[in-house]
Parts: C-alpha cells; sequence; structure tokens
C-alpha cells in the first residue's frame, strides 16, 4: 500500500539529497566535501496561523532544493524511503543553479 504524508501547519517534508563519494572516472571523494546538507521538498503543509487567525504560508514549494541545518528534523520512513519533517523557519534557505 502506497501512503503520502502531508505534513501539518507549517511542516515540510524533505527527502535529503545523498552527494556522491565518488566521482564517474571512480576517484573516492574524501566525506568532507560531500557534506553539504541539502534536501528535495516532497511535500509542505498549508501553513502556520498567526495571532489574528491568518495563515501564514509555507515559504517553500514542492520539489525545491533547500539548504537544511545540521542537526534538527524529525526522521520519518514511509516505505523504503528515509524523509526528514522540518519545520518551514528551521530551512535555512533555497539552492538555485
Amino acid at each position: 500500500m502506497a501512503r503520502r504524508l502531508i505534513p501539518t501547519l507549517n511542516r515540510v517534508l524533505i527527502e535529503k539529497i545523498i552527494p556522491p563519494s565518488k566521482t564517474t572516472a571512480g576517484i573516492l571523494l574524501p566525506e568532507s566535501s560531500t557534506k553539504l546538507n541539502s534536501g528535495k521538498v516532497v511535500a509542505v503543509g498549508p501553513g502556520a496561523k498567526d495571532k489574528a487567525g491568518n495563515v501564514i504560508p509555507v515559504a517553500v514549494k514542492e520539489g525545491d532544493t533547500v539548504l537544511l541545518p545540521e542537526y534538527g528534523g524529525t526522521q520519518v520512513k514511509l516505505g523504503d524511503k528515509e524523509l526528514h519533517l522540518y519545520r518551514d523557519e528551521d530551512i535555512l534557505g533555497t539552492l538555485h543553479e
């Protein structure tokens, strides 16, 4: 049975991007060069409400590549995929090419 997790409030579901450990030519890369914590946004919640009851939308959208903090987030396992749940304000920024 396939499942889809829709985050609540201002939470964002992210699949971390695992950088390659070696080049296409077969050269092993040091661990320090592959340390960039980034991920792809899989799903976003509707946003949190302020004191007046207005919904504050989430700053990222599905498909964005984001920069993540070194620690934090909640690990979620759906089937064979390992995903992480972060609050919108914990995401450090979006990455663009």
